[in-house]
């Protein structure tokens, strides 16, 4: 407690399967202060990015792009996890499920595509709007799901966003999920849709590895898919923004000799290219249109959001 902060010992308890022997000691203890740090950083994201979040800015799941529904249907489906487990007191089952939630979906998905929307798009932006909407409805339950656990921890992230001196994350009761949020179709979509993106981002990290390319805004690669079904699911998809590059393409064209794949992803192969075009110094995205518009060093996106911001 008094090297780690007595909240590592909580989440030791809870991960732990106390079905069979429980095993305590120095690396098992590092391995939960890792834990702690990342489901820490989630919160952080999440708090920063709700700063000045108004009701006004609040957008109907209708109305969200497909992530941010996505997300929801996650939702609905932790609810159930976290309910049930902790009814049964399966602490384990409730805290490997919140966690892997957190760094899979969360971090290296969802925050991982929508930090260029949420710090480049124009405040009235449907899509910044609902990133930061769905954000409102993550801090609401993942505080409260992991409350019980994190005991200090959600009680310091809940009063660093509702400072009322009588106010406490440990007098709610857990809010309820929307059954309309449960979207099963969209999830299969989803999974698909993740899988494929995989695809293109193991060939990026191989550009990045040859020192072909810094960082994935500077790559526009082409996606080969074998199956017109996987060319629909992404015809109403930016295949550039889920991949986080600057530009991308989507082709039934079958894919020429070399070109990346994944052996447990078929169907699927990637043509690298890199972006043409020069670099917006404000979103860092290499385009064609950059230099094109008023500012000579933003993109026409970044130059729209400047206008906005600065008439306001």
């Amino acid at each position: 407690a008094d090297q780690n902060g007595i909240e590592i010992l909580r989440i030791w308890t809870a991960s732990s399967d106390f079905t069979e022997d429980m095993r305590l000691g120095n690396e098992i203890l590092k391995a939960n202060v890792e834990s702690y740090r990342k489901l820490r950083n989630t919160m952080r994201y999440i708090l920063a990015n709700l700063s000045g979040f108004a009701e006004s800015e609040r957008v109907q799941p209708k109305d969200m792009p497909e992530l941010e529904r996505w997300v929801l249907h996650r939702l609905s489906e932790l609810d159930q996890t976290v309910r049930t487990g902790y009814a049964a007191f399966d602490f384990n089952r409730v805290f490997t499920a919140l966690f892997n939630f957190c760094t899979t979906d969360l971090s290296a998905i969802y925050f991982d595509i929508r930090k260029d929307t949420l710090y480049c798009d124009a405040p009235s932006s449907v899509r910044r709007r609902a990133a930061r909407t769905v954000l409102d409805h993550l801090f609401n339950h993942l505080t409260a799901w992991l409350a019980p656990v994190m005991v200090f921890t959600m009680e310091e992230v809940w009063r660093t966003r509702h400072k009322g001196e009588f106010d406490s994350v440990h007098l709610r009761t857990f809010p309820a999920v929307p059954t309309a949020w449960n979207d099963k179709a969209l999830a299969d979509k989803w999974s698909r849709v993740r899988d494929l993106r995989r695809v293109v981002t193991g060939a990026l990290e191989i550009a990045r590895r040859d020192k072909t390319i810094g960082a994935s805004l500077e790559a526009a690669p082409t996606l080969h898919v074998a199956d017109a079904k996987d060319a629909d699911l992404l015809k109403s998809l930016d295949l550039a923004e889920i991949s986080i590059t600057s530009g991308a393409a989507v082709t039934t064209v079958p894919a020429p000799a070399g070109a990346f794949k994944l052996d447990d992803v078929a169907g699927a192969a990637v043509v690298f290219a890199k972006a043409p075009g020069s670099k917006c110094a404000r979103c860092w995205r290499i385009l064609p249109e950059v230099g094109k518009g008023a500012d000579p060093h933003i993109c026409l996106r970044c130059e729209a959001a400047v206008a906005e911001h600065d008439a306001k």
